[in-house]
């Protein structure tokens, strides 16, 4: 977006502060590094909330859970073996959604629990992974939502390069178990301006994923209304995540959707190829949804309209951020997704045959762009369905190629897609 084209649509320029890569027009507070980041929106002798405004018996619902959670750890995995227990998430955040039903606050959001241990490896971390799976369904049954468990060790989160996961787990969680030091020497995954490039490409993957799956739904002869909530849902996260691409490509990521929000506002003028005030409009939905979550029952030619703005607002977005990370000057999401270069030249290619070959065989393996990271094969796919659906078929020839299937159709197509995208998404 020019300034001239700002200036024709009712937003006027400012003089802007200069962050990493992009423009805001107001300074942002410097991140202090504080483990626990809801204490940076908590006066010190008030408990950290897991809601911004839920009532006092979801919060006690939610802390009985964390509750018995930590003893359920405590008794799955030996003594020596565990060094820590965070809540991340929304959650743990204290920006955990609330949803109202007939006059009562219940949880929507999964928990995200992660266990630090000693090893996640070998013999040891199969029988803790093991252990963790079979606390996980009645822990689920007792919260009304699910209970989710990853495993990891202090030691593979200090050596880790930076990553917008485990940037909002360092900044945004709720430590039930371990000491102050739990998380020394992970000092890199509190700045969010190193949080690189193909992070952002990785968030806009995993959102469009979600898009995808939502127009086979769409597409379907019936259509019930856990589809209608189903798409709902996944409009609301790409809305989210759209402006959250924008401000991590710009180097002004935080951990607080709130505040990302603001920082999306506070934007100053910059050559776009999309418009800001319709990603800021997103974005306000989407924050509204992540804090208020409602279950959605639009007709499906409402959702289906939604759905093809933010499909081709996020095939723009697409398109800008993928020439400033790679260096391209694409303009259609179709020379994108056919053009021969390297999707994610970050990987490395001996991993990348072994990935490859893994995931779909050894077909796959010896075929074209088997020494490419799995990721750039759906990243490719997204962008021409989203843009074409399944095509004629010489795209359908090239999606098949790409997502490795014999699917002729649009749920074939997605269902290979899927496939991938649970294992790299």
């Amino acid at each position: 977006m020019t300034v001239k084209t700002m200036q024709m649509s009712g937003i006027q320029p400012v003089s802007p502060l200069k962050l990493g890569e992009g423009w805001l027009a107001a300074p942002i507070p410097h991140q202090n590094g504080i483990a626990n980041a809801m204490r940076e929106i908590k006066p010190e002798n008030e408990e950290p909330r897991f809601t911004l405004d839920g009532s006092a018996a979801l919060e006690r619902h939610l802390s009985r859970i964390c509750h018995q959670v930590r003893e359920a750890v405590q008794g799955a995995i030996p003594g020596p073996s565990l060094q820590g227990l965070l809540l991340g998430g929304g959650y743990g955040r204290g920006e955990g959604g609330v949803l109202r039903e007939a006059g009562e606050d219940k949880p929507y959001n999964d928990l995200e629990f992660y266990v630090l241990a000693r090893t996640q490896s070998g013999l040891a971390g199969r029988k803790m992974r093991r252990a963790l799976h079979q606390i996980a369904e009645p822990l689920s049954h007792s919260a009304g939502i699910e209970v989710e468990f990853k495993l990891l060790t202090p030691e593979a989160l200090r050596r880790s390069g930076p990553t917008m996961f485990y940037y909002d787990l360092v900044l945004g969680h709720r430590r039930l178990l371990g000491g102050e030091d739990l998380l020394a020497g992970c000092g890199h995954h509190r700045a969010a301006d190193q949080i690189p490039l193909h992070e952002a490409a990785r968030l806009w993957m995993n959102r469009a994923s979600g898009l995808l799956f939502s127009l086979e739904r769409l597409q379907r002869p019936e259509f019930t209304s856990a589809d209608a909530d189903f798409v709902g849902r996944n409009l609301a996260k790409a809305r989210l995540a759209w402006g959250d691409i924008v401000l991590a490509a710009l180097g002004a990521y935080h951990w607080s959707c709130r505040e990302r929000n603001r920082r999306l506002h506070a934007l100053a003028a910059a050559d776009l190829p999309f418009s800001l005030a319709e990603i800021r409009r997103h974005h306000d939905a989407g924050v509204e949804f992540k804090l208020h979550p409602v279950r959605n029952a639009s007709p499906r030619p409402a959702l289906a309209a939604e759905h093809r703005e933010l499909a081709q607002l996020g095939l723009a977005l697409l398109l800008w951020l993928e020439n400033r990370r790679l260096g391209t000057a694409f303009t259609t999401a179709r020379e994108y997704a056919r053009s021969g270069v390297d999707k994610c030249p970050e990987t490395a290619r001996w991993k990348n045959w072994l990935l490859t070959g893994r995931a779909l065989g050894l077909g796959a393996a010896l075929g074209r762009g088997a020494g490419r990271y799995p990721r750039g094969r759906m990243l490719d796919a997204l962008a021409l369905l989203l843009e074409e659906g399944a095509g004629d078929e010489p795209d359908r020839a090239f999606l098949r190629q790409r997502l490795h299937t014999r699917a002729t159709d649009l749920a074939g197509l997605v269902a290979a897609h899927e496939n991938l995208w649970r294992r790299f998404g």
